[in-house]
């Protein structure tokens, strides 16, 4: 009981509780933590190797690929070994700077993620609406560039978030009901004005989903309007075929960031530990997803694993 009579003199040292209420079943919890990570790490790290390894995969679509297994990695890799931790060793203390550094990678590779999808999205929409000049259009240089300025500008929107949280005091309670540091769970525990704080968050969050969504929406708009003027059923077929891993990336990577976000910040009602879990789960499921997906919808892709596997 020591760690969390924590007073307000000294570095400030945070305790991430892990989920509160089922701290009893933190152990059984952990198992389907420490798969999810598993598999997501070893998907990922195949989705690379291969990318890497075949020159025939040296193209824009398949280093995107190799990007966005990258910020899979990243991210879950931030939240993952410090949450077993916690659940199997109870080891809780956070100090601050690690705290903030901790959010500060977490949400970077989180909006590069975010990104990437749109980044794919236009891809896609080369690749359908103007395909004779794809090859002059998206250069693997030029895709390059594209990853750089997704990063600069993931840089940009979260910098600010730890340095206003540097600028809060925090009193005798210290103690954050999370198994990560989440900005927003961090900024509960505060005991000063933290209107500042949660308005940036609730608009960085709005902004980068809304305008990520609005260009990915406007790509797949003009990918369907010319699909619908493509007259043979059969390449109708084929062009839609080429969307459906990347609109299900999609869709796993924004629902659940939305949902999780709106009821943190609104879902009064809803039990803190189903707030914990889902605001865990969304950084997890979709990076054990997102490789398989596209492993099993890419047909280049599934068959460098079956060249790779049948060699074992």
């Amino acid at each position: 009981m020591e760690a969390f009579n924590l007073t307000s003199s000294g570095p400030p040292t945070f305790i991430l509780n892990g989920i509160p209420g089922l701290e009893d079943a933190h152990i059984w919890i952990s198992i389907p933590f420490s798969t999810l990570y598993i598999i997501s790490l070893l998907g990922n790290f195949m989705v690379m190797f291969l990318v890497t390894k075949e020159e025939t995969l040296h193209k824009p679509m398949y280093l995107l690929l190799c990007m966005l297994a990258l910020t899979e990695i990243g991210i879950s890799t931030c939240v993952v070994p410090k949450a077993l931790c916690i659940f199997w060793f109870s080891f809780k203390g956070i100090t601050m700077d690690g705290c903030l550094t901790q959010i500060f990678f977490l949400y970077v590779l989180a909006i590069m993620h975010s990104a990437i999808l749109v980044t794919m999205a236009f891809d896609r929409y080369i690749a359908i609406c103007d395909p004779l000049r794809y090859a002059t259009i998206l250069t693997n240089t030029r895709i390059a560039k594209l990853g750089l300025v997704g990063l600069i500008r993931a840089v940009l929107l979260v910098l600010p978030e730890p340095l206003l949280l540097r600028r809060l005091p925090f009193c005798a309670n210290r103690v954050i009901h999370h198994t990560y540091c989440e900005h927003i769970a961090v900024v509960k525990i505060s005991c000063g004005d933290t209107r500042i704080n949660q308005t940036y968050g609730l608009v960085i969050t709005f902004v980068i989903i809304g305008l990520d969504l609005t260009l990915i929406g406007l790509s797949y708009g003009l990918i369907i309007r010319a699909v619908l003027r493509i007259s043979s059923k059969k390449a109708h077929q084929k062009a839609l075929n080429t969307c459906t891993a990347h609109i299900c990336v999609i869709l796993m990577s924004y629902s659940p960031v939305l949902f999780s976000a709106l009821t943190h910040r609104f879902g009064q009602g809803i039990a803190a530990h189903v707030h914990i879990l889902l605001a865990t789960l969304y950084l997890l499921v979709p990076t054990m997803l997102n490789p398989i997906i596209y492993g099993v919808k890419t047909k280049e892709l599934r068959d460098k694993v079956g060249k790779y596997t049948c060699r074992m």
